[in-house]
């Protein structure tokens, strides 16, 4: 009998060179920023009111950098991580153009990278994906890294390829969005008196709020931005019969709690590095604190940009994240360096 469906890539399917363009492409709206607002307490200005960003030199506000990058990774997924046993990582990721409502989205992706792991039984595979709109234009890059499984254990391991990432993409290399001017910046209507100054490297700032992740507002999560990664849908996917978080919701969800003393970094920018830590659950209460990695000026009118490390624990974590081994402890669910434009 012939087959139609799709059982996804497994580790033994990819090569380094390939190239997959992801379907389906999808039009994002109003609605999504609604949903996305609802599903995490997301207040940042620039993305709330249009006339906050009218005022910053935007024709109206653009959707929030976030809703890009799930749409953009949801897409990816039934090609790159359905079978995944987890999401190792992200490197030299870059916002691109902002993305309006109205704009239609889809992804490639070309593998980078491969390299089978010493149990035989799954490898790692490096895709560097771009995210365009309806005009061809790229609106999203960034390199992740999987854990995939093998479909036979037996299968011959490939020459490994592991790819050369930059640590940090580098402040020359951000992309501010076409006229973006925070000269006559509203600080009253943005929530915090904080600025580009008021930071100093090496700060760190506990954001105070946690959020108890439930079940079903992560099941709606993954239903909006289309990511179907067995491990976050279906009981039998895992040994412990656990939904597992999807790793984008944790990221959403620490970012918007940085809200609490980050009120001003207002857009995302740069994706430097990112490792999910430790497995989310349901049940488990989210807290978050950033530290200042560094600063950097940039040309447009106003505009200043924060590297910033977001990290997201269960519970309260004291800032040595590692044990004795250098292994995250236990608490530990995200550790995201990311780049962030704020006013001067």
């Amino acid at each position: 009998m012939a087959t139609k469906t799709n059982s996804g890539r497994f580790f033994e399917d990819y090569a380094v060179g390939d190239v997959l363009n992801h379907p389906v492409p999808r039009t994002v709206k109003m609605g999504e920023r609604a949903l996305y607002h609802m599903l995490y307490p997301a207040r940042h200005a620039l993305h709330s009111s249009d006339q906050f960003a009218q005022s910053c030199g935007l024709p109206f506000s653009p959707l929030d950098d976030l809703v890009a990058f799930h749409v953009v990774f949801g897409k990816t997924v039934p090609d790159v991580s359905l079978n995944a046993v987890a999401n190792l990582g992200y490197a030299e990721g870059r916002w691109l153009r902002s993305v309006w409502p109205g704009d239609t989205l889809r992804s490639v992706s070309e593998v980078i990278g491969v390299k089978q792991n010493s149990n035989g039984k799954t490898g790692v595979v490096y895709v560097r994906t771009t995210g365009m709109n309806q005009h061809d234009e790229n609106v999203l890059e960034y390199v992740r890294w999987v854990m995939v499984r093998k479909r036979d254990a037996d299968a011959p391991a490939p020459d490994p390829v592991v790819p050369d990432l930059a640590k940090v993409v580098a402040p020359t290399d951000l992309v501010v969005p076409d006229g973006l001017d925070f000269t006559n910046y509203d600080f009253a209507l943005a929530g915090e008196p904080h600025r580009w100054g008021d930071y100093e490297i090496g700060e760190q700032i506990d954001h105070v709020d946690g959020v108890t992740i439930e079940e079903a507002e992560h099941m709606m999560a993954t239903r909006l931005w289309q990511n179907t990664a067995k491990v976050h849908f279906d009981i039998n996917a895992r040994p412990d019969g656990s939904r597992l978080i999807y790793g984008g919701h944790v990221i959403s969800m620490a970012r918007a709690l940085s809200f609490n003393g980050l009120a001003n970094a207002q857009m995302i920018v740069g994706l430097n590095a990112g490792a999910h830590a430790n497995p989310c659950l349901s049940g488990d209460t989210v807290y978050a604190w950033s530290e200042v990695l560094d600063k950097a000026e940039t040309a447009a009118p106003g505009v200043g940009a924060l590297r910033l490390r977001l990290v997201a624990t269960k519970g309260h974590t004291p800032s040595d994240l590692r044990d004795e081994d250098g292994r995250y402890r236990s608490e530990v669910l995200l550790d995201l360096d990311y780049w962030a434009l704020i006013p001067v």
